[in-house]
């Protein structure tokens, strides 16, 4: 199938609740993102943000209907909440992280900002930075280490928000607010599909794929989905 062009926010989140999932930058797979089915002046447009697709993933992330966060090989994108626990089960291999800490296969700055929630709900990502330590004299490789556990599912993006000043006034740049799946979803929700084998989720994502990008070689479709 190819995938309907969209022009609202509205269009948008009513094609990943039907389709499962979309990144939202060009990839692999020709056609398969949110860039390439939106026109292409709508984006970055000062003088009419209902209407650009950058801005709609602020909305959509802030309403929790579905899940936005760099899930595609480092790179952003939806999942919605029917998919999110197929996406969880092989993306986890079947591993809650504090399981997958007391196995062994969790880095220390993972565990570092991992450790911050389920404490707090919600966090923007520079103080998730100075609370896990990372930093000139501590932890390494925040963005990455972030990136990496959106990746794995364990964290989302709930939002978006500007830092304050002393004074309470707005500034810079929105940064991204953090948080987990299961805090958004709910936790039996979101490790509903630990009962079948990551395999077989992997494969199903894959299958669902392939209806949407028939043309796609199997392996690239599998490459992207890793």
């Amino acid at each position: 199938m190819k995938l309907p062009h969209v022009n609202t926010r509205e269009e948008l989140c009513a094609l990943i609740e039907k389709i499962g999932f979309l990144p939202l930058f060009e990839n692999d797979l020709p056609g398969f993102s949110v860039r390439e089915i939106t026109d292409a002046g709508a984006w970055w447009n000062d003088t009419a943000p209902a209407l650009d697709p950058w801005e709609w993933r602020k909305h959509i992330a802030a309403e929790g209907q579905i899940a936005y966060g760099k899930f595609f090989r480092g790179n952003a994108g939806y999942i919605s909440r029917d998919w999110f626990p197929v996406f969880a089960n092989f993306r986890r291999d079947g591993y809650d992280f504090d399981a997958l800490w007391e196995e062994g296969r969790a880095k220390r700055r993972e565990k570092r900002i991992m450790d911050l929630f389920p404490e707090s709900e919600v966090l923007p990502s520079y103080e998730i930075k100075r609370r896990a330590g990372f930093g000139r004299d501590g932890e390494k490789g925040f963005e990455s280490t972030l990136t990496g556990l959106m990746g794995q599912t364990y964290l989302l993006l709930r939002g978006f928000e500007r830092r304050k000043s002393k004074a309470g006034e707005p500034y810079g740049w929105p940064v991204g607010l953090c948080g987990t799946p299961e805090a958004l979803f709910g936790e039996a929700h979101v490790r509903s599909e630990y009962r079948e084998t990551p395999a077989r989720s992997f494969s199903r994502a894959a299958e669902q794929c392939m209806r949407m990008i028939p043309d796609a070689p199997r392996e690239t479709i599998e490459r992207f989905l890793a």
